[in-house]
């Protein structure tokens, strides 16, 4: 098949065991594959490049601001994301490509459905909590936010976005442990961002944002029918949330005082 007038990037950070996955699933789709890597030790940007990606070496500046960097590396207008523990199925393509079948798609963004597949599992659960952000789009109309911690894209004036068919299938749980260790370095990334906004979190939230936290994750993204595993990764979710909370908390009560 012939390759789309489509970008396809991916920003990566020791990602070997996951990336190969989602390179392989879309190469067909684009000749720009850009991988921007953050500094990996463990073969990501070798195995990229081995599969005809175009990897760029940019510090890790944040979500937003990586991502931004990478709409710029960018050969064409129309940019597709994924992170490099997606997985673009083949139906998902096949809509890709429906898309463009007849020129200059009719919307300018298109959100597209992600649904989690945990370890054990091969294909997202039929009832799978799926979220629907903006991934295929034109870069010159719509931008990711600058946020360190946001990651979205925000519409451009006039902007309208359709939804396409298909879910992208999100590999990212390696392990109980590195989903904690994962969401624990990202609550203090969001402690940062309360802190350079100048956002203050009540102190009685400290006691509700665990047990209220896991609620919304186990049953308001409906963790409960994953079984036992859904149960584990609503407690990992609900101690993020505790942690970004708590850490703001304690950089409150330990900060040196102006005087006054």
């Amino acid at each position: 098949m012939s390759a789309l007038p489509i970008s396809v990037f991916i920003i990566a950070r020791n990602e070997a065991d996951r990336i190969g996955a989602t390179i392989r699933a879309v190469r067909d789709l684009t000749d720009d594959l850009v991988v921007v890597d953050s500094g990996s030790t463990d073969g990501t940007q070798a195995l990229a490049e081995s599969l005809g990606a175009r990897v760029i070496h940019n510090d890790w500046p944040g979500y937003g601001p990586q991502k931004r960097f990478a709409e710029e590396q960018c050969r064409h207008p129309w940019v597709l994301n994924l992170d490099a523990d997606e997985v673009v199925p083949p139906d998902l393509a096949d809509a890709i490509r429906a898309v463009f079948a007849a020129g200059e798609p009719a919307h300018a963004a298109w959100r597209i459905d992600i649904a989690e597949i945990f370890p054990g599992e091969t294909r997202p659960h039929p009832w799978a909590y799926v979220l629907s952000p903006v991934r295929l789009y034109r870069w010159d109309r719509s931008r990711y936010s600058p946020s360190p911690v946001h990651d979205r894209v925000e519409l451009g004036a006039d902007v309208t976005a359709g939804c396409l068919k298909g879910r992208i299938h999100h590999f990212s749980v390696r392990s109980l442990g590195d989903q904690l260790d994962k969401l624990n370095r990202y609550s203090d990334q969001q402690a940062d961002d309360l802190d350079a906004r100048g956002v203050t979190i009540p102190a009685w939230r400290v006691f509700v944002e665990l047990p209220g936290n896991f609620l919304k994750a186990y049953f308001g993204r409906r963790h409960f029918v994953r079984g036992v595993y859904g149960f584990l990764t609503a407690m990992n979710y609900a101690i993020s949330r505790h942690l970004r909370v708590a850490k703001h908390y304690e950089r409150r009560i330990t900060s040196p005082r102006q005087p006054g």
